[in-house]
C-alpha cells in the first residue's frame, strides 16, 4: 500500500512517523486545559473533541473524555467509520477546517484507563536465554512453553505514560545470610509491544483467535521495568510480584490494528503443533522493527515477528478459562528478543546475567543506573512512508530507603 497523501505537508515526508496511513490515537492537553482525545498526523494533533463538537465526527461525545475507553467501547464498526472519515478530512484536496494542535505545544497523557494488565513471555529466544540463566540449558524452557502462552497478572495501577520518571524500588534481596532490605541493584528494562483490548467478553465464555483479533483496538510500545535481584528472590513458587510492580511505561500513541494490517507477518517456526483453540487462520504478527536505547545510544534492534505467540493467541488463551476481558485491558507481549546479543530486549539477557558488561557512551553498564534514560522505538516501513509509535521513555530516579 503506498503513502496516502495529506494536505498537511509534514505528514507526507517519508520519515514522518505519523503519515495519513497511521492516524494513531492518544490523549492530550495544551497549556493546562482539559485532556481530550486526539489523533497524530505529521507534526500536529487533530483535536477530535473539537471536530466532534463541530459535527465533523460522530463518536457519541466520547472524544471529549480524558481517555479512549469510551470510544473503544463503541465497537469495531465505529472504529472503521471514524478512521475512514478522518482519512477523507485529512486527505490531499479536502477542504474541511480541522483544528490541528502543534505536537510541540501539547502534553500527552495516558491514553486509556487501564482496566487490567497481563504480561506474557512469548519470545522463544528470550525465554530460552533467561531460562539458561535461571535453570541451565537442559531446563531452560518449561515443557508447556511451546504449547501455550505463559503469562502473569500485573499491576494496572503502576502503568504510566512515556516520560514519567520511575523510582528505583527498595526490596528484599538474597544476601549471604538471608534476605537484605536494599535498593534494587539489578534494575532492567523489557522491550515489549502492548495490545489494547477494545471490547468486552462474557465471563464463562471463551473467544476464538479470530474473535480475539476483532477485539484488539491497537498497540503501544511497552517497557515492563524489572527488579531482577528482587525477582530472583521472590519468583518461586508463584512468579514475579514486587519485582514487576514498580512501573510499566507505555507510549502515548495507540497505533491501530488497521494501520498495521499491511505489515502482517508470520512468527517464529513452530516446535510442535498448537492445540486447535490456539490455531491461527492468518499470520498474527507484524513486520515491525523494534528496539531500545540507553542515554541516546541504540543498544538493540530486532523485529516483532520473532515472537512465538501473537496478541490474538494470548487473548484467546486468556479467556480459555472463561476469564472475562474488559475494554481497556492491556496485554504485554513479553520481552521481544532476536537470536543475537545485539537483538536482546533486556539487559539481563544482553549481559548474560551481568557477567558481560556493555559500553554505553563510553561507560560500562550491566544494569540500569540512577539517571539513565531508556527509550523504546518501533517502525513499520511501507511504500514511501513509515508507521511510527512515538516516544516510550523513562528515566530512573534514586531509591527512597
Amino acid at each position: 500500500m503506498p503513502l496516502v497523501r495529506s494536505w498537511l505537508e509534514s505528514a507526507n515526508h517519508p520519515e514522518c512517523p505519523f503519515p495519513l496511513n497511521n492516524l494513531p490515537y492518544g490523549v492530550f492537553s495544551v497549556a493546562g486545559d482539559a485532556p481530550r482525545c486526539g489523533a497524530a498526523i505529521g507534526d500536529r494533533i487533530v483535536d477530535l473533541a473539537d471536530a466532534e463538537a463541530r459535527g465533523l465526527l460522530d463518536a457519541g461525545g466520547t472524544f471529549a473524555q480524558p481517555q479512549l475507553n469510551g470510544f473503544m467501547a463503541l465497537g469495531r464498526a465505529k472504529w472503521a467509520e471514524i478512521r475512514a472519515r478522518l482519512t477523507r478530512l485529512l486527505a490531499e484536496g479536502a477542504t474541511d477546517d480541522l483544528t490541528l494542535v502543534p505536537m510541540s505545544e501539547a502534553r500527552l497523557h495516558l491514553p486509556i484507563r487501564v482496566t487490567e494488565y497481563t504480561d506474557f513471555y512469548a519470545s522463544r529466544n528470550h525465554a530460552f536465554n533467561m531460562g539458561v540463566l535461571f535453570r541451565g540449558p537442559e531446563n531452560a524452557l518449561p515443557p508447556q512453553w511451546t504449547h501455550m502462552p505463559i503469562g502473569y497478572n500485573g499491576r494496572a495501577s503502576s502503568v504510566v505514560v512515556s516520560g514519567t520518571p520511575i523510582r528505583r524500588p527498595m526490596g528484599q534481596i538474597r544476601g549471604e545470610n538471608g534476605p537484605e532490605w536494599a535498593p534494587c541493584r539489578r534494575l532492567d528494562l523489557e522491550l515489549e509491544l502492548g495490545a489494547i483490548v477494545g471490547a468486552d467478553s462474557v465471563m464463562g465464555q471463551r473467544v476464538s483467535v479470530e474473535q480475539a483479533e476483532d477485539m484488539i483496538f491497537g498497540y503501544v510500545l511497552l517497557n515492563d521495568w524489572s527488579a531482577r535481584d528482587v525477582q530472583a528472590w521472590e519468583y518461586q513458587p508463584l512468579g514475579p510480584f514486587q519485582s514487576k510492580a514498580l512501573g510499566t511505561t507505555i507510549g502515548p500513541w495507540i497505533v491501530t490494528q488497521a494501520a498495521l494490517e499491511p505489515f502482517r507477518s508470520a512468527g517464529a517456526d513452530r516446535v510442535n503443533p498448537l492445540l486447535p483453540y490456539l490455531a491461527e487462520q492468518r499470520p498474527g504478527l507484524y513486520d515491525l522493527e523494534i528496539g531500545w536505547s540507553m542515554n541516546g545510544q541504540v543498544m538493540a534492534r530486532t523485529n516483532y515477528n520473532v515472537m512465538y505467540y501473537s496478541s490474538a493467541q494470548q487473548l484467546a488463551h486468556h479467556t480459555s478459562s472463561g476469564c472475562p476481558m474488559r475494554v481497556g485491558d492491556l496485554l504485554g507481549s513479553g520481552t521481544i528478543s532476536g537470536p543475537s546479543p545485539d537483538q536482546s530486549g533486556a539487559l539481563l539477557e544482553m549481559t548474560e546475567g551481568g557477567r558481560k558488561p556493555v559500553m554505553v557512551n563510553g561507560e560500562s553498564r550491566t544494569f540500569i543506573q540512577d539517571g539513565d534514560e531508556i527509550a523504546l522505538f518501533a517502525t513499520a516501513r511501507g511504500d514511501g512512508y513509515r508507521i511510527g509509535f512515538g516516544p516510550c521513555t523513562g528515566t530512573i530516579l534514586p531509591a527512597r530507603p
